[in-house]
Formats: structure tokens, sequence, C-alpha cells
């Protein structure tokens, strides 16, 4: 009579060797990664105004920053949040339709400078946008001569700038996921009579939609948060963007506001968070196909 051995018993450090390692490391990277955020909410919290007697997290309890943002007559906080609002969700939606109608062309129609096109698009997000910016003031400058309403201080001037930084990455970006869309799919909808709009429009908008999640997100983060740029058009208090007006607090050589400011960071950090969570399920599918393309 055979009789069937005693499964081995599995000893910690046979566990730790194998899997324990990876929640230990897992756990020191978490730590690491959350607490700059614990930080700025235990500082935004603090009465003080500075961050010297913030060793303690949360050790006082207080809503005053909170209120102060939104009390403050010269620093209209509820305008920049607004702005903010405003200039990344156009920004965002203008860059991921551009930029489908861009990609679009590259991936499905041959003409004359395609390939010059696209290695120009490549090579020219190698140069950082901030290198522009003296071109962009002299250009937004001359156009506002013109067309008062797209010139230095108008949001719509801003966005147009955005635009044109984030639709070279965007569309190589679309591009390489456009192209894993099978071409059959538009060679029988032309078989059935669909013109290039009916097609783009109707069928391959829906088939791309984690890439269009993906570039929507990234163009309303960098909106959101571009400082450089838009502290440059954004000269009236009234018209800036919160990356800009949170500055003033920390600016002055001898601030007491950076509780205030750290109030400020974290409901700013809230509109990027939502659009995120709404968008998290696309995110990954969206870069890999297109990568692996």
């Amino acid at each position: 009579m055979s009789t069937v051995p005693a499964p081995r018993r599995r000893t910690f450090r046979r566990w730790f060797a194998t899997l324990g390692w990876r929640h230990v490391v897992g756990i020191v990277v978490t730590a690491y990664a959350a607490f700059p955020l614990l930080y700025v909410l235990s500082a935004s919290l603090d009465p003080s105004g500075t961050l010297a007697g913030s060793s303690r997290l949360f050790a006082t309890i207080d809503l005053g920053n909170y209120r102060e943002l939104f009390t403050d007559p010269s620093r209209p906080y509820g305008k920049w949040f607004v702005n903010t609002l405003v200039v990344g969700g156009i920004t965002a939606i203008g860059t991921v339709f551009l930029g489908a109608l861009a990609a679009y062309a590259f991936s499905r129609m041959r003409f004359t400078g395609r390939r010059f096109g696209l290695m120009s698009l490549m090579l020219i997000q190698m140069f950082p946008q901030m290198l522009a910016v003296v071109a962009i003031f002299i250009l937004m400058s001359t156009i506002g001569d013109v067309f008062p309403s797209l010139g230095i201080g108008t949001h719509a001037g801003l966005i147009l700038v955005y635009l044109g930084g984030a639709l070279g990455v965007n569309t190589y970006l679309m591009y390489g996921f456009f192209n894993t869309v099978p071409v059959s799919i538009d060679e029988a909808a032309r078989l059935d009579g669909a013109s290039h709009a009916q097609i783009f429009f109707g069928i391959i908008l829906r088939l791309v939609t984690p890439i269009l999640a993906v570039v929507g997100l990234l163009a309303f983060i960098t909106a959101t948060s571009e400082f450089v740029i838009a502290s440059v058009f954004l000269t009236d208090p009234d018209q800036q963007t919160l990356s800009v007006g949170l500055f003033g607090y920390v600016s002055e050589q001898t601030s007491t506001n950076w509780t205030i400011f750290a109030a400020g960071a974290v409901l700013a950090a809230i509109p990027v968070m939502v659009v995120f969570l709404a968008l998290q399920r696309y995110i990954v599918n969206g870069l890999v196909s297109g990568s692996v393309k």
C-alpha cells in the first residue's frame, strides 16, 4: 500500500527568497512615493504659514489655509481654477482631434512628403518648447496687433501655442496606434461607398479610443501644469492659471505663504486625478499597442 508523501512545509527563508522580497520592495517604493504627498497634505492643514514647523505629519489640523485661498481678493484662486480647467480641457480636446486627423492621414494616405513629414515631427520634438519662448512672444504679439483676441494675455492665444507644441509627439504616438487597425476595414467600408470622413468618424475613432484617451490625458496634464509659457502670456491676475497664480504665493523674498501654497497645490491636483481615474482603463492598452506596432 503506497502512501502519499506529506507536502514539504514552506519555510520563511524559502518564501522570502521567492516572493517576500518583492513585498518589501513594494512597501519601500510605496512609502517613498507617498511621503511627499502626505507631507504636502499635512502642510496644507498647518496654520503656521511656513514649513519650518511641519516636521511632524498632521500635528495640527486646520482648514484656514483653504479658506484663505477663496477669500483673498488680490489672488482670485477660484478664477485661476476655472481658467485652468478651460485651458486644459480645450487644449486636450483640440490636441486629440487635430492629432487624430493628422495620424489618420499619415497612416492611411500616401502622398508626397509623407516620410519627410513624419521625420520632421519626430526631430522637432527633440527641442523643448521653452527654447522658443522669445520667438513665440514676438509672434503672438504681432498676431495680437491684428487679432486682439489671439494675442498676449488671452486664453485663446495660449491654447494655440499649446496645440502647436503638443501636436508633434502626439501625432506620432497616435500614428503608431492607427497602424494597428487593419487596412482591410477601410477597404471594406470603401466598397460600401464610405468616404474618408465617414471611415474616420464612424469606424476608426471608435477602434482607437484607448490612444485618444491617453493623448487627451497627457495633453490635459501638460496644459494644467505648464508654467514658463503661461507666465509670459498671462499677466492679468484674473486670466492666470493655477501654476502661475500659485507661484505668486512663494515668489516673495520673505514669503510666509507656503502652507497656503500647499493647500492650493492639493486642490489643483484634484482635476488631474479625476481625469486619470476616469481614463485609467485605457492607459496601458493605448500606450502598449502603439509602441508594439
